[in-house]
């Protein structure tokens, strides 16, 4: 028996998580620019969905689709991130299965499918509607047809929950997890480097080039800093990698905990 107001905190999270995925697909603008791969903004698209559909399955109030539309919809989210990791595997290989940034998104959708799947009719109810959970506790609810897949997606996502805290904790060590935001090199550096390859006279125009005016050095002083095209569009605010990690956080603790309830 779980009580309900545990099942409203549930579900409280997983708004926000929905609203921080929202609001990061609207700072990015995949369908405007090209600086944000289409390869992530899908997703902060699976996080949205996923965050609406365990919402609706906690709440019966927050419900949105039928089950089976979010059935279909997860089964196509499995499809995709099962693409995703296998097109990662041919460049890793078998540390796509393991260290791949599309693993854990293709489990969760997995778990979620398994979830609208899998569920049994509740006791004294007619169908397997998920929307029997919230209420004076746990009583109404479906249970899952075999249950051993149940348990082992809780243990799959248990463990990458913990390695996501694990990169919330130090700075990261791939590419996709990494936390530390780029920042724009010093102009001293790269200056010596094009002296170095245009040769001796360019380096010596570069050494005694000086502001000609006060005016000139103030107005150097509040020109706008362009980084390099090569920096990263996201990184800071709301695009941050560490946001939407905290929401595969969030989700995989939720999941973990529905799944576990539905045995």
């Amino acid at each position: 028996m779980i009580p309900s107001w545990i099942l409203d905190i549930f579900a409280a999270v997983m708004l926000v998580v929905a609203a921080a995925s929202a609001a990061r697909l609207v700072a990015a603008r995949p369908w405007q620019h090209r600086t944000r791969p289409a390869a992530l903004a899908d997703i902060d698209v699976a996080h949205l969905l996923m965050a609406i559909a365990m919402a609706g399955m906690l709440v019966p109030g927050l419900r949105t689709l039928p089950d089976g539309a979010w059935a279909v919809t997860f089964g196509v989210m499995t499809a995709w991130f099962a693409y995703r990791v296998a097109r990662d595997a041919q460049v890793s290989g078998v540390r796509a299965l393991a260290g791949g940034h599309c693993a854990p998104h293709l489990v969760h959708a997995g778990a979620m499918l398994y979830m609208f799947v899998a569920l049994s009719a509740p006791v004294g109810h007619g169908s397997g509607d998920m929307g029997g959970m919230a209420g004076d506790g746990m009583s109404g609810m479906g249970t899952l047809s075999l249950p051993f897949l149940a348990l082992l997606f809780a243990l799959v996502l248990v463990g990458y929950t913990i390695w996501d805290l694990d990169q919330l904790s130090g700075p990261g060590t791939s590419g996709h997890y990494s936390l530390a935001v780029a920042r724009v090199a010093s102009p001293g550096p790269v200056l010596a480097g094009v002296g170095a390859a245009a040769g001796p006279s360019a380096t010596a125009s570069v050494a005694v080039a000086e502001p000609a005016t006060a005016e000139s050095a103030t107005a150097a002083e509040e020109a706008p800093v362009v980084p390099p095209a090569s920096a990263p569009a996201d990184g800071t605010g709301v695009l941050a990698p560490w946001v939407a990690t905290s929401c595969r956080i969030a989700m995989g603790i939720t999941m973990a905990f529905m799944l576990i309830i539905m045995i």
